[in-house]
């Protein structure tokens, strides 16, 4: 198998996996995405949907997180997959992020659920050559394989502002994140690199709980807001984006949620803050 998937890359070269002892998962070498520019060239970028799953890396051996945790999924779902690393996230469909965190997160996942996850894969990140390329040889790739775990997110092109616009108003209608914007002659970089933007209506952020205030009104005896603490030690309140049921049952003391805002106040503060989940296990 190793050799078709040799054959499939030819003319690519390929940068060495990152070494992995017995016990050992370190933390894979992941390209991170720096925010949409305006002014860019989009012709020179080639785009796709933003989905709202978790960052996953295949080594070639294990499906591990960012963090380098080592994912607990069967056996078969993983049959199969290339020898060489692969750069995705795990998606289950639209609106179904916290599910899907549960099954990552769980000892004993359900079989059922994970027949339905997929694996999105959008890069490969040990072949030096230039995104256009590896968008070839992945589809080349995955082709080959007939894997029905993996798919191959789609790449299209934009031509202007509004077109921008009018792919991200679409993609955020059917539940999608926002845009990915991969420069065409961009090389993979492990670290946050301006050949990978992203575009979201909004931004987000992490904190940790370290605290509760009382709801009143039809929240009396609930959840009325968390109070937080952000990675720079400023203190605030959310009190909205919560389900009935996360304000019955909030995240407790010590958690880590993720955040939307958009933009801050004088003070420094973010802006319209809205709870959006608890980060997974990563």
């Amino acid at each position: 198998m190793l050799k078709s998937h040799t054959l499939t890359l030819i003319g690519c070269a390929l940068l060495p996996a990152p070494a992995l002892l017995a016990g050992q998962h370190p933390q894979p070498p992941l390209m991170l995405a720096s925010e949409y520019q305006e002014q860019i060239q989009l012709g020179n970028y080639l785009v796709s949907e933003k989905f709202d799953g978790i960052r996953v890396f295949w080594d070639g051996q294990h499906l591990l997180t960012r963090s380098g945790n080592l994912i607990n999924a069967p056996s078969w779902f993983t049959q199969g997959f290339p020898q060489i690393p692969l750069d995705g996230e795990l998606w289950l469909g639209y609106g179904q992020f916290s599910q899907l965190s549960s099954v990552i997160n769980s000892a004993k996942p359900p079989l059922d659920i994970w027949h339905r996850v997929q694996f999105m894969v959008f890069d490969l990140p040990t072949i030096r050559a230039p995104f256009d390329m590896r968008y070839q040889q992945l589809g080349n790739l995955l082709a080959e394989l007939k894997q029905t775990q993996l798919r191959r997110v789609e790449q299209h092109t934009l031509s202007s502002d509004q077109e921008v616009r009018q792919a991200l108003t679409s993609v955020l209608q059917r539940g999608g994140e926002g845009l990915m914007f991969r420069h065409r002659n961009g090389l993979y970089e492990p670290k946050r690199s301006m050949q990978l933007l992203k575009l979201k209506p909004w931004q987000d952020a992490e904190a940790q709980v370290i605290g509760h205030r009382p709801g009143q009104g039809k929240y009396a005896g609930q959840l009325g807001a968390l109070v937080v603490r952000a990675a720079n030690g400023q203190v605030f309140k959310i009190g909205t984006g919560f389900s009935d049921e996360e304000r019955q049952q909030p995240p407790s003391v010590g958690t880590t949620i993720t955040y939307r805002y958009s933009g801050f106040t004088n003070s420094g503060k973010p802006r319209f803050a809205s709870y959006l989940r608890p980060r997974p296990v990563e």
